[in-house]
This record gives C-alpha cells, structure tokens and sequence, in this order.
C-alpha cells in the first residue's frame, strides 16, 4: 500500500527535502554512468568529454551541511515557460517535486543553491538564478509580483528545523522581521565565506542580475555584502549567459591571496568551478618582484602619467630611413625610395595601433609598394610574391632598423636605469624631481637579477600592452578596489577591454598611497567612463553599536561620504577598554579567551609590528592560532591577524590591539585612520578594543 501522506507541514517539508536529495544523487550517478566509448571520435574529442563530464560530477555533488533548498514561492497563477527558467533550466508546471498546481491554479516552487530534477524530468527545486526564483528576493507586500506566500527554510547543519510564512496578498497579516533571515545572516563563521544565496536583499539582487553588458561599481559601506554581491553576480551571469562567458572567460581579482582563500568556496558552492581568481599582481607578473619602493615612489609609478611616458619610450626607437631599399629577385632590382618608406613609416605611427602590430605590418608596406613597382612594369605578381618580397633580407633590414622589437621587461629596465632615457621619455610629462624619484636608486644590470617591485611589474605589463594587445574576458569581477592606483586599473582594465566588470570598494577604506579619490576617476582609468555607480549602505553584517564607533572616523578619512547604517542592534557588541601596558599582552590574551567561550570564529587584528609579540604570547598562553587565508575548523578558531591583512574579511568577534599602532603603522595619519576604520569593522558579534595609549581623537 502506498505510504499515507503526512499532514505536519514540517514533516512533509522535510520528505521534499529527501526527495530532493535522493533525485540529485540519481542526477550524478546518471552522469556517472554515461559510456563514452561509443560516444567519441578523436582522443581529443575524448578528453574534451570527459573532462566536461567531470566537471558536471564535481558540481553534483551534495554537500552535507549545505541546504539544497532554503525558500519556496506559492504563486497565485501558473507561471509561463519563459519566466520559470533560463535555457531549460526549470519546466512550466512541476507537477511532482517542484510543488505542483496548487487550489485555484497557482503553482509551487522550491528555491535553491542549483537545479534537481526527478526521474520524469520534472524540478524538484529550481536554481535561485532562474526568472521564476526572482520575486524569492524582491516581492513585497506593495509588489508582491503575484506570490501569495514566501516561505523561508531554517536549518540546524543539513536538517531541516524550521520554516517560516509571509503571506504577502494578505491585507491582515502586518510586516514582521523575518527570524530566519537574521539567524541566517547572524550563523556563526567558522571556514571560508559562506554564500548569502540565502539573504540576498532587493537592493543586492538588483546588482546581482544587471545585464552582463554593462559596468556596475558597488560603493558599499563595511557589512553592506558588496564581496558577496560580486560573486553571486558573476554566478548569475554563468548561468544567464554560460555560452557567452564559456568562450571569453570569468575573472575575480581580490587584494591579496588570503582575501582569495577566503572566498574560494562561495562560488563552488553555487556549483560553479571554472572561474579563475587572482591578485593585480599575479595578473602583472612578467618580472619576478624582489623589491620595494618608497610610498613617493610607488605613487609616482601608479600615476596615469606614466602611460604616456611608456608610450613615447616604446616609439622611441622608431627612426626614419634616409636610404633606399632596393629587393633583388631574379635579375631585376626593385627600388624603394627613402621618402616612399617615410611616408610608411609616418602612416603607421600615425594609426597608434599597437606597436607589434604595426612592426608585423610594416614589411607587409614595403613589399606592396614593391608589388605595385612590379605591376607598372608588366608583371602580374601575386600574394605569394608579396609575402616572398616581406621575408627579403632587404626588407627586414629597413624593418630592424627603423622599427625595432621591443622586449617590455628591458625597457622599462632602461627606463628606471637611465636618467638621459627617462628624461627623454618623460619630458613636459614628469618634473626632474618626479623623475629622480621614479629612478632606481641602484640601476638594474638585467631583467633577471634586477629588484623589481610591484608597481615596476604593472609598468612592464602596461609595455606588453602598447607592443601586443591583452586578451580581453567576458567579465571581471574586482574587489577592495579603491586601493588601486590608476595604472592598477589600466592592467585590470585591458583585461575586459571588450567585455564587463563589476567594481566592488570602500572609498573610505582605501589604505594606499594612491587610494582611489573618486569612483568616476576610477572607472575612467578602467575604461569604463560610462559604469553605473550603486551606493549600498545598508550593513547586514556588522552591528550598529560597532559600525557607529567605526564611523566616527569617516569625516576624516572620507569627508563625502554618508556613514552607514546596520539592520542589526547587538547591544553589548562593543567593549572599549584602556589597560595599564605592563598588563596590556596578557589583557590582549584574556579577551580572546573571553572571545572563543563562544560559538564562531575569532580575529585578533594587531598593527604588523606588533604581530611577533602577540604570536608569543598567544603560544605561551596555549592559544593556538591561525594566519590569515588558513580555513577556520570547530578546533581552530582563532586567527591573528595583521592590520595590513585585515580587508575583505570578517569574524564572529574580533579583538583589536593597540588602535595607536594600528595608525602609527602607516606612511600619513589619513591611511592609518582608514586602516583603523577596516580594522573596526571586521566583526559580526563583538568587537573587544584594548588599548594603553591613547585613541586616535576622532574615537574618544
């Protein structure tokens, strides 16, 4: 006899979710199955397969404690096939898993992390990215978008506990804080950054599925979820437009590596596993970095003037023939005349178009014009003949002489070495004391041994360009980017010349030399002049008591900028304390005693200096600690954490050391103020601030 059905809606949530689970584990063994034997015609067409075949495994895969669905949608009406899916992705009417027809023939749908179908191909749960998930995210009681009732999900690892209803056509039911939501966005962190799938507000949603063709910068104040925001977006636009980005490329460009470490699961756990992830300076790395510059310097080699002081040291080879180029072939003498190559010569550097491009072309020229000497005279030569007179030693000789390779690394190894040169090249562009600074103080005798440093690296990459054109991506995805400085944009810009970015940052925490000032100037060293600019200022994240004392600093750091605000009221969240130095370590280790007597992860956040004292201190107190980018586990959850470190991550409570030092570490009091802002604004329950000298004014 068939089993009979349960009438606790928990309990036939809770059979949905079984179902669901066991359809995805029937989908993945499907494809675990398949025999290619018969399939292939080539090893390389082979291998290809196979490759795809693992990769639809690896994103089948059930993860325990992730929930396959979090939210369902009961609409009014039934829903048309173009709105319940993209591409095939969910069918009009899931008549079984999915929720079915409901009285009065509206239909169901379960929402979550990706696609299940069961054995007839019906959805069992439908992808959050899909048209039919959108009103998951913005329906409202003023605009419901025909859903009677949103039901949220909570669940205790991956068991299903809770569920929770807003009835949103029902003039009687009156708008509450949905409990689930704030357990959801207040879960412990212990590992890497979870997915807000979940939370996602209608503020957030709206930049998560912009068109792909377009340039969105997200100004987002601390806990506004702008990380999470870009990385659900490049999720969305895989699977609105996989075919499109499949072939140009995904790209997420963060800080530093333990801000990538970090974020590295969100995406996987969205079931997308191709897309790459790198710093600015993993993209630039054409020389091996060894060396430092001093702030003046760093800041004079990030300004935009620098493009066009590479430009001009790329052409400067470039010389004018004064003789002829005579090409033998046979027994005749073909004669091109000095002002006929002249006139070549000037045409292409006129195009500006790449200076390899135009040295590819120039024998091309040349032999044309020989071509066409060939014509007056009789002939009737071909395209072979053409391509055999630009191979002529003739030829390649005006070519060497007058537009000569350039290797990018050993120019700007000139550059940086030779005063004349950079003179030369930086003329009415730079002062003489702006060139002195850019100099290396000890020139460099090779590319190999010389210390490059990291803005010398973005130089070289910036000379690539102007000799071979960049590979452009589809789409580009950069975080905490108000720390670049404008010839950090141009590299990150070349790299979706033709395609999109999504530019994620703080202004107030920018922590450079060259902080980024304004995001339209951002956006123009980009590329991107036209980019939308969206302001996210509600926090989610941090508490209010801490982004309040937080934001005590922004009219020093960022005058124009409006503080932030938090959904969140923790009272208690924020303890200040002054502590006698004699005691200020050993105060320093009993807070993060204190700290980890509760459920989450810990951060003590410390200014550089101070992180060998402090390590010391935390092994003799048998605290075991982490560094940052080393994922968290229930056994170690503290991690120490150096103030330069800080940006982009977060904990459940963080102590902050010393906020002095903090300041005292920086070059100028305005980037140690920011530092200090980033490092206030780290936590998500409690944030512990110790210090024995005196807190910056702004603070007290």
């Amino acid at each position: 006899m068939p089993a009979t059905p349960t009438t606790d809606p928990l309990q036939r949530e809770r059979d949905h979710l079984a179902a669901s689970r066991a359809a995805l584990r029937a989908m993945r063994e499907d494809v675990q199955s398949l025999d290619l034997r018969d399939v292939t015609g080539t090893w390389v067409s082979a291998v290809v397969l196979q490759n795809q075949i693992e990769a639809r495994i690896a994103a089948l895969a059930d993860l325990a404690d992730t929930p396959l669905f979090f939210g369902r949608l009961d609409y009014l009406h039934p829903i048309s096939e173009e709105l319940s899916g993209t591409g095939g992705a969910a069918r009009s009417a899931p008549r079984k898993g999915g929720g079915g027809r409901r009285a009065g023939g509206g239909e169901s749908f379960y929402i979550g992390r990706r696609h299940v179908h069961d054995a007839d191909g019906d959805p069992m749960v439908i992808d959050w990215r899909a048209p039919v998930s959108q009103p998951f995210y913005r329906a409202s009681r003023t605009d419901p978008m025909d859903v009677e009732r949103r039901r949220r999900f909570g669940y205790t690892g991956g068991e299903l506990t809770a569920y929770e209803d807003e009835h949103l056509t029902d003039p009687a039911e009156t708008d509450t804080a949905s409990a689930l939501l704030a357990a959801e966005i207040e879960k412990p962190r212990v590992g890497p950054m979870r997915d807000i799938v979940a939370t996602i507000q209608p503020e957030q949603d709206e930049i998560v599925r912009a068109d792909v063709t377009g340039t969105i910068c997200v100004q987002g104040a601390p806990g506004t979820g702008k990380t999470a925001v870009g990385l659900h977006r490049v999720a969305y636009l895989l699977y609105a437009h996989r075919e499109r980005l499949a072939r140009t490329g995904t790209l997420v460009i963060g800080p530093n590596n333990a801000f990538l470490s970090y974020i590295e699961q969100v995406l996987p756990a969205l079931g997308e596993l191709d897309v790459a992830q790198a710093t600015v300076q993993q993209l630039v790395a054409h020389v091996e970095v060894r060396g430092e510059d001093s702030p003046e310097a760093a800041r004079l080699k990030g300004d935009a003037r620098m493009a066009e002081v590479l430009r001009r040291a790329v052409r400067a080879g470039i010389t004018l023939p004064t003789e002829p180029c005579v090409v033998v072939r046979g027994s005749r003498r073909w004669r091109v005349p000095a002002y006929e190559l002249v006139e070549i010569i000037e045409e292409l550097k006129g195009r500006e178009i790449r200076y390899g491009a135009a040295r590819d072309a120039l024998p091309q020229r040349i032999a044309h014009a020989v071509l066409l000497k060939m014509e007056q005279s009789g002939e009737a030569p071909d395209d072979r003949v053409q391509d055999a007179v630009a191979r002529n030693s003739a030829v390649k000789a005006v070519v060497k002489e007058c537009w000569p390779a350039v290797d990018p690394a050993k120019l700007v190894l000139r550059l940086l070495s030779e005063p004349e040169f950079l003179a030369e090249c930086a003329e009415g562009v730079l002062t003489p004391e702006e060139q002195r600074a850019v100099l290396w103080p000890k020139p460099g005798r090779s590319v190999r041994t010389a210390r490059w440093t990291p803005a010398d690296a973005v130089l070289v990459d910036e000379a690539a360009d102007l000799v071979q054109r960049t590979p452009s991506l589809g789409h580009v995805v950069l975080d905490e980017a108000q720390d670049l400085s404008p010839m950090q944009y141009r590299a990150v810009g070349r790299r979706c010349s033709t395609g999109s970015a999504t530019v994620l940052g703080d202004l107030a925490q920018g922590t450079t030399p060259w902080a980024t000032a304004s995001w339209p100037e951002a956006l123009r060293h980009l590329g991107k002049p036209d980019a939308h600019v969206e302001e996210l200022t509600k926090g989610f994240r941090v508490p209010e008591e801490v982004i309040a004392y937080a934001s005590r600093l922004l009219p020093a750091i960022a005058p124009g900028l409006a503080p932030a605000g938090s959904v969140r009221q923790a009272p208690g969240s924020l303890a200040v304390r002054r502590v006698d130095g004699p005691e200020a370590v050993e105060a320093v280790v009993a807070a993060c005693r204190e700290a980890l007597k509760n459920e989450g992860s810990t951060g003590l956040i410390a200014a550089d200096a101070r992180i060998p004292l402090l390590a010391r201190a935390l092994a003799d107190a048998g605290l075991a600690h982490l560094t940052p980018g080393t994922e968290t586990s229930a056994d170690s959850r503290l991690t120490l954490v150096p103030a330069s470190l800080a940006k982009g991550l977060e904990y459940d409570y963080v102590v902050l050391d010393e906020p002095a030092a903090v300041v005292a570490g920086e070059p100028d009091e305005r980037t140690g103020l920011r530092r200090l802002y980033v490092a206030l604004t780290r936590a998500v329950s409690g944030l512990t601030v110790l210090h024995t000298e005196p807190l910056p004014e702004q603070l007290r």
